[in-house]
């Protein structure tokens, strides 16, 4: 018999792969979760979706959990006397006190796709939820309901973290450096395996950022025509995310044309292996270190 949120009956093969899409406001990341869910419908394995954004007014994809049906966003702002930055976190507060039973729905639909493939003796078609994210970033990065729901997923399924940015709004260096300042800060604060997807590269190619990522002369030289205090800064932080960069993984997206779609799939691969090769043991590490406080405190009562 196995417990609803039990995966220790679980092969890793068998568990999906959970994205979370992180970007900022207006970089594509609804339009890019929509072309990926379809690219997924038609390779014939469905993703599990799950829209956390209350604000949005139309979601262009198929959902089976939508945040939307639990809370009223514009209720929670009449309700608290917020504004929409806050009627958004305040909805996410309410969303997260009840994320044990959006993981227990997938789950269900887990074993639900199990169960049909051993009837039908053929290899589970279900492989990732995928997960859009509010596009006021902030919100969810930096908030406890974000960490929770992280923490959550992190603790069940293979989890990676996908940050989108906008390739076109990335041609200036001092643009580049803020984005890539913030990838660094998501990436030490959700401790997962990261990878940044450069998306509209149907209106600008990405080459640029992979030559400044791996060549420091070439952004240097980017920013000869910045002459305030802010490209100083840039060339200095260049520096310091060396080492961040060395190990970024960089990947050109077009949510328009679904051009990449390989790459970004490679990406969310290599990324799953890294969860179970180092972050999975770290996770398990934590679990027993949180249980033996308890067992001795039940064996001493």
């Amino acid at each position: 018999k196995m417990e609803m949120g039990d995966t220790g009956s679980l092969k890793d093969s068998e568990l999906p792969t959970a994205l979370i899409v992180l970007g900022m406001a207006g970089s594509g990341k609804t339009t890019l979760v929509q072309r990926v869910t379809a690219h997924l419908h038609a390779s014939e394995s469905p993703p599990y979706v799950l829209n956390l954004d209350p604000a949005v007014h139309e979601v262009p994809y198929p959902v089976n959990i939508d945040i939307q049906d639990t809370v009223n966003y514009k209720e929670v702002m009449k309700q608290y006397g917020l504004g929409p930055n806050g009627g958004i976190m305040t909805a996410l507060n309410l969303f997260a006190t009840k994320f044990d039973q959006v993981r227990n729905s997938v789950f269900l639909f887990l074993y639900h796709c199990i169960v049909l493939s051993l009837l039908q003796k053929r290899v589970p078609e279900f492989k990732n939820v995928v997960i859009d994210t509010p596009g006021q970033i902030e919100v969810f990065t930096w908030s406890a309901s974000g960490a929770i729901i992280t923490e959550s997923l992190a603790a069940t399924f293979p989890t990676v973290i996908v940050y989108i940015v906008d390739t076109a709004r990335c041609t200036n260096p001092v643009t580049f450096m803020s984005n890539m300042l913030y990838a660094c800060s998501i990436l030490y604060k959700t401790k997962l395996p990261f990878f940044v997807v450069m998306n509209k590269t149907d209106i600008v190619d990405h080459k640029f950022a992979v030559e400044w990522t791996t060549d420091f002369c070439a952004f240097e030289e980017a920013l000869q025509s910045e002459t305030s205090y802010i490209s100083n800064l840039s060339r200095s932080m260049s520096l310091v995310l060396d080492e961040f960069y060395n190990k970024l993984k960089l990947v050109g997206f077009s949510a328009v044309t679904g051009a990449g779609m390989d790459d970004f799939l490679k990406a969310v691969d290599e990324a799953r292996q890294e969860y179970i090769n180092e972050y999975k043991p770290a996770y398990e590490k934590m679990k027993k270190e949180k249980l033996n406080p308890e067992k001795r405190k039940e064996e001493k009562d």
